[in-house]
C-alpha cells in the first residue's frame, strides 16, 4: 500500500508540474485552433500522443507491460460521449487534468468543477443516469475470427468461455499489419505538422516540444509504475480516477492508484506555480462558479460515456 500510494501521488506531482509549466490543457489546445487558428497547444497534445503510444506498445511488447486496457469500439457512446464532453469543458474552461492542476494554481473555479465532474461520474456510472449510460454503451464492437461483430457483453463473455478469440479492434488488427507499421506511419504524418512554425520560447514555463514529450515520457511511466505497484497497468486517466478518490474519502475504502495520481497533481502544479509566482487564490462571482459547476457536471457524464 505504502508503494502505491508513493508511486502515484510521484506521477502525479510530476505531471501536475509539468502541465502548469506547459499550460497544457485539451480545451485550450482545440478552443486556440479554432477561436485563434493558434496551434501551439494542439502540437503538444500532438507529441504526447506520439510519444505515449510509441512507449507505451514498446512496454508491452518487451513484457513489462501485460495489457494497455485497449476498449472495445462503442460508436454511440465514444462520438456522443467525446461530444457531450467537448460541451462540458467549453463551459467549465477546462478538461479533466486542466481543472484538477488549476486547483493547485489557486482557481477556487476549477475545485467547483470538480465537484460538479465527481458528482457527473458518480451519477453516471451508478446513479440516476446509469440505464442511459449502460444503454448507450451497449453496443460495442469486437473483433473476432469472422471479422467485426456488434456483441453484448453476454455474448462476448459466452464467446471467452468456448474459447473464442475475442479482442477489441485496433487500426493494426483491423488492416492486418503489424502494429509498428500503423505507428510508424500516424508518426509520419504527424512530423510536418509538428516541424511547421519553429519553436517560440516562452517567456515562463515550457515551452511547447518540451510540455509535449514530458507529458508522453510521464504517461509511459505511468503505465510502468502502475504495474509494478498499482496493482495492475492503467496509465493516465482523470474521470475514473476522479471518482475512485471521492468514493475513497466519502467511504473510507482503501485508495486506489489512479486516485493517487489524481491527488497528487494539483500539488505538483501548486510547486510549480510558486516556483514561477503565479499561484494566486481566485474566486470568481456565483454566476461564474454555476457555470464551471454545470459544466463538470456535463463534462463527468460525457467522459464516463465516452470512455476517457
Amino acid at each position: 500500500m505504502v508503494s502505491l500510494v508513493a508511486t502515484g501521488l510521484l506521477i502525479g506531482i510530476a505531471m501536475g508540474w509539468v502541465l502548469q509549466r506547459g499550460r497544457y490543457c485539451m480545451n485550450s489546445a482545440f478552443r486556440d485552433v479554432i477561436f485563434m487558428n493558434d496551434y501551439i497547444l494542439f502540437k503538444a497534445y500532438i507529441l504526447a500522443l506520439v510519444v505515449a503510444i510509441i512507449g507505451a506498445n514498446a512496454l508491452q511488447q518487451s513484457g513489462q507491460v501485460e495489457q494497455l486496457r485497449i476498449q472495445a469500439f462503442s460508436p454511440i457512446a465514444n462520438i456522443a460521449g467525446g461530444y457531450i464532453f467537448g460541451l462540458g469543458i467549453v463551459l467549465a474552461g477546462g478538461c479533466g487534468s486542466g481543472i484538477w492542476y488549476k486547483t493547485g494554481e489557486g482557481q477556487f473555479n476549477a475545485f467547483v468543477t470538480i465537484m460538479g465532474f465527481f458528482i457527473g461520474i458518480l451519477s453516471t456510472k451508478s446513479g440516476l443516469l446509469a440505464p442511459v449510460y449502460k444503454f448507450l454503451r451497449s453496443f460495442t464492437i469486437w473483433q473476432t475470427p469472422d471479422g467485426l461483430r456488434a456483441l453484448t457483453d453476454k455474448q462476448v463473455m459466452d464467446l471467452w468461455d468456448k474459447g473464442v478469440d475475442v479482442i477489441a479492434p485496433t487500426l493494426y488488427s483491423v488492416i492486418g499489419v503489424n502494429k509498428w507499421i500503423v505507428i510508424a506511419v500516424l508518426a509520419l504524418i504527424a512530423i510536418p505538422f509538428l516541424i511547421r512554425g519553429g519553436i517560440l520560447k516562452p517567456k515562463k514555463g515550457y515551452s511547447w516540444p518540451l510540455a509535449g514529450v514530458l507529458i508522453g515520457v510521464i504517461i509511459i511511466a505511468a503505465w510502468w509504475v502502475s504495474e509494478k505497484w498499482g496493482g495492475g497497468a492503467r496509465g493516465i486517466s482523470y474521470t475514473g480516477p476522479t471518482g475512485e478518490l471521492f468514493k475513497s474519502i466519502l467511504t473510507g475504502v482503501k485508495p486506489t492508484w489512479g486516485a493517487m495520481l489524481v491527488l497528487g497533481t494539483p500539488i505538483g502544479a501548486f510547486l510549480s506555480a510558486k516556483g514561477l509566482k503565479e499561484f494566486k487564490l481566485n474566486s470568481p462571482n456565483a454566476q461564474e462558479l454555476l457555470r464551471v459547476f454545470v459544466g463538470g457536471l456535463i463534462m463527468g457524464f460525457g467522459a464516463t460515456v465516452g470512455g476517457g
